[in-house]
């Protein structure tokens, strides 16, 4: 083992043990980078979140007067919850040539190759920048990276390419979807069961918008996207969560439906939601509102992640291929903050150690092989 992969473990021993899952603050572990940065004088900034609760951190090896590149990763990982583990999951646990514990894969493996590497950098004397992006709240919809992104522009920074080390296996993945995640509350009167004619039951109406959204899923999966690079080749609607009603001898006032859009390119959420809105208000309020003049129907967006499109050629492509000696490219289903750093002008691509077939599941590993061959990669920045 290198001295380099021996101190990524070490510090990917410290993330993990950080409880850093959606629902928790983050700042502890936040200090810590700070401090490591700290120590190895390399300029940094901390970026609270509104509430002060998390915060992202954001540093720069280099001169920053010149287009650099973002390194992105993740400090939160998904709950344990429900879970079995064969070992405590917040203890970096090495058995072979793995190591297991929440984020191992989902990205903590990654970040500790960020950090490990920044010494490295800070003494290579590069010509253009690196900059590392470690943000909070991406498993819930990529909230924190936001908050770099506007702190780059504020200070004008205009980063030539962005690497987002998503479990990849290291393979290049230039395309992901969308995703937006949607709350539609449907409002209507509650009373006594046996007496329907005299409330409006919010279930039945949002049964009628479940029905909606699951005939124009249809209709999107009968209509693959000309793009053709994603699988389903497609943009997919799915409902998740339904929620309403007190009691089974009661009519329900009101009901929620948690729903989403993966969509393969821009303009189709917003297509989708103005039909949905014209669909509520010519066919489900008007019958609501005979009954109940105060009923209403509202959707509301959660959180918006646009997807990765394929830039053929772009910098962050090209930049990757440089990196990897691979020269070719794929997609993933799922969504990162590459959408985020793309849709602000960076040319962004994922390429990060891990499987991602191991991301969210109880035991989650990596191979200790993948984080010595992500640092490898990382070390050529120093001669890119």
């Amino acid at each position: 083992m290198t001295d380099l992969t021996a101190s990524a473990l070490a510090i990917l021993d410290r993330l993990v043990g950080f409880d850093t899952v959606s629902r928790n603050s983050n700042l502890v572990l936040i200090d810590y980078v700070r401090a490591y940065l700290t120590d190895h004088d390399i300029a940094h900034v901390v970026l609270p979140s509104p509430d002060g609760t998390k915060a992202n951190i954001f540093a720069t090896i280099g001169p920053p007067d010149r287009p650099g590149i973002v390194l992105s990763g993740h400090t939160d990982v998904v709950p344990v919850d429900g879970q079995t583990w064969t070992h405590d999951p917040f203890t970096l646990t090495r058995v072979g040539g793995r190591v297991y514990g929440r984020g191992t894969t989902d990205m903590k493996g990654y970040v500790a190759c960020m950090l490990a590497v920044a010494p490295l950098l800070q003494r290579a004397g590069l010509r253009a920048p690196v900059h590392l992006a470690i943000s909070y709240d991406e498993e819930v919809g990529c909230f924190g990276v936001h908050g770099i992104v506007a702190h780059m522009q504020a200070i004008g920074l205009r980063p030539a390419a962005a690497l987002i080390g998503e479990p990849s296996l290291l393979g290049i993945v230039n395309g992901h979807k969308g995703s937006t995640g949607l709350l539609t509350r449907v409002g209507g009167l509650s009373g006594h069961s046996s007496r329907p004619d005299r409330g409006v039951n919010a279930i039945f109406h949002a049964a009628d918008i479940l029905a909606w959204l699951r005939e124009r899923g249809a209709a999107l999966a009968g209509a693959p996207d000309s793009v053709g690079v994603f699988e389903p080749p497609c943009s997919t609607i799915s409902a998740g969560v339904i929620q309403g009603g007190t009691a089974r001898n009661a009519i329900p006032g009101d009901c929620r439906i948690e729903w989403d859009i993966r969509a393969t390119r821009p303009g189709i959420v917003e297509t989708v939601l103005a039909d949905l809105h014209a669909f509520v208000e010519a066919r489900v309020l008007p019958a609501m509102r005979e009954r109940h003049a105060g009923a209403f129907v509202v959707t509301e967006t959660v959180f918006d992640v646009g997807p990765l499109l394929p830039q053929p050629g772009c910098a962050a492509e090209t930049l990757a291929k440089s990196l990897t000696g691979a020269n070719s490219v794929g997609t993933v289903a799922y969504a990162s903050e590459a959408g985020v750093f793309q849709a602000a002008g960076i040319p962004s691509v994922i390429c990060g150690p891990g499987d991602i077939a191991q991301a969210h599941t109880p035991d989650e590993w990596i191979e200790i092989a993948q984080l010595t061959a992500c640092l490898a990669l990382l070390q050529r920045l120093a001669i890119n």
